[in-house]
């Protein structure tokens, strides 16, 4: 861990963080994960070290962290941007750094060999710094050179939001009874492993959005035009006869995803050949949230509904009967959060992880690449 790292002041040490902020119109529309990079970042800084942080930013590697950079340094001092990721010219960066300044490099998916996990790439980083601290938990699921390439060549440790990450959610792993989960989303074959996991710890496993519309299809139900997974059907049939299992029992239904005025209420055997599932129903939204009062723990990711064309209903009911309750929740997913951050109840929920694939992940497996790479994960 990062407390057991021997670093001394004027140490250059690179840090992956997870920097990958909404950037609209130039600026940061949101510094929800700058803000969670900090405690690490201040730490290393406090101490004299020379910080190198490395980080992507968007998925095809045309964006820059610029922005980011400007932003991170609003939040704390020394910070500087460097257009580049590796090369003499970043060497020279590094070694005029004043102890405890911070030096943001350009996006690593820039490079070509970030995503390819290459070995040259990874060597390049590493020669960097002296130690290497992975604080981006929301791409350690990834093979990439800064996530499981880096630790080959450096001393490797966790930051101290990827040690909170995994305290946290181990503790999900172990949810006090009653306990409900709630996995939205779509894509049943990345959501078998978890829901499989779940389903072993929670009293209640609740489907929801797309994903719901699978379950509810193998039951015999007509869908109509929803969107469905071409996912194996006996892995999926197989799930829906656990008893834990929970599906929607009514739904949001429309012609279109566009027609939130045209939408209508349909219980199971009521939904049209023409018509598309876009949110589950009232019936559906007042069990989960019969489930949530009397839960001692709820663990949630993902929306339940087609969020991002209007269909907010599912979400927000659950959300405040979540923040309202008593239980210890653990929530996750960058759709989930915004949702909660419109709501303007984001600090009413216990915990909140910065990851929405590896936190599904960790959940299933209890691991993640970017973790068993490190050093200290043998003593954890």
């Amino acid at each position: 861990m990062l407390r057991d790292a021997h670093i001394l002041p004027n140490t250059p040490v690179l840090v992956r963080a997870g920097l990958n902020a909404p950037i609209e119109h130039g600026r940061v529309a949101n510094d929800y994960r700058l803000r969670r990079a900090l405690p690490t970042l201040m730490y290393l800084s406090n101490i004299g070290a020379r910080v190198i942080v490395i980080s992507h930013i968007g998925e095809e590697g045309t964006e820059t962290l610029a922005p980011i950079a400007a932003a991170l340094g609003s939040l704390i001092s020394n910070v500087t941007f460097f257009p580049e990721s590796i090369g003499l010219h970043v060497r020279d960066a590094i070694r005029n750094m004043a102890p405890g300044h911070i030096l943001v490099l350009e996006n690593l998916r820039r490079n070509p060999g970030e995503v390819g996990n290459d070995e040259a790439f990874a060597k390049e980083l590493a020669s960097l710094a002296d130690f290497f601290i992975q604080d981006a938990f929301d791409t350690c699921h990834r093979k990439h050179a800064s996530i499981v390439g880096v630790p080959q060549f450096l001393p490797s440790y966790m930051g101290l939001l990827v040690e909170e990450e995994i305290a946290e959610l181990n503790g999900a792993l172990r949810p006090t009874a009653p306990s409900l989960a709630v996995i939205g989303g779509a894509k049943f074959s990345t959501k078998e492993p978890v829901l499989t996991a779940l389903l072993k710890k929670y009293d209640h496993v609740f489907v929801g959005g797309a994903l719901a519309n699978d379950f509810t299809k193998a039951s015999g139900v007509e869908v109509g035009r929803s969107l469905v997974s071409n996912a194996d059907q006996a892995g999926i049939t197989k799930l829906l006869t656990h008893p834990r299992l929970v599906i929607p029992v009514d739904f949001l239904v429309a012609m279109g995803e566009e027609r939130r005025d045209q939408a209508r209420v349909a219980l199971p055997g009521d939904i049209h050949p023409n018509e598309i599932i876009l949110d589950h129903g009232p019936g559906t939204a007042a069990l989960l949230q019969e489930l949530a009062v009397h839960a001692k723990t709820v663990l949630w990711n993902g929306p339940v509904g087609k969020y991002e064309n209007g269909f907010t209903d599912g979400t927000n009911a659950f959300a405040r009967a979540v923040a309202t309750s008593s239980a210890r929740s653990v929530i996750g997913g960058g759709d989930t959060i915004a949702a909660i951050e419109q709501l303007g109840l984001l600090s009413k929920f216990s915990f909140v992880s910065t990851g929405g694939g590896s936190m599904l992940d960790f959940l299933a497996k209890g691991t993640l690449p970017g973790i068993e790479v490190l050093e200290p994960h043998a003593n954890a």
